[in-house]
């Protein structure tokens, strides 16, 4: 998962560079007033989002697959603490 998340910055990051640089040639419009940086910011991420969607399927798949089996190791940790809690409550209402 942190592998994932890395690689979708180091795109976004990436894009930030690339929009930086064609809004500084002048080959992209500056924005309003003083909102430039902003202006980047949300090109690079309007850009990098398609991109990372493309390039990273495979290593976003592999990222649900490790959650999905750690909700399941979750899943099956709390049934058997709910298992022992319920063995426990039987053995003592035996006992009474």
């Amino acid at each position: 998962m942190l592998r994932y998340t890395l690689m979708r910055l180091g795109i976004f990051v990436g894009c930030f560079f690339a929009v930086w640089g064609l809004v500084y040639a002048g080959i992209v419009p500056k924005g309003l007033g003083d909102s430039n940086l902003l202006w980047v910011l949300l090109l690079a991420l309007v850009v990098s989002a398609p991109i990372s969607f493309v390039v990273l399927r495979g290593e976003r798949d592999r990222a649900s697959i490790q959650v999905v089996e750690r909700v399941e190791r979750t899943k099956a940790n709390l049934e058997a603490n709910r298992t022992m809690e319920d063995v426990a409550d039987d053995a003592a209402r035996a006992k009474s």
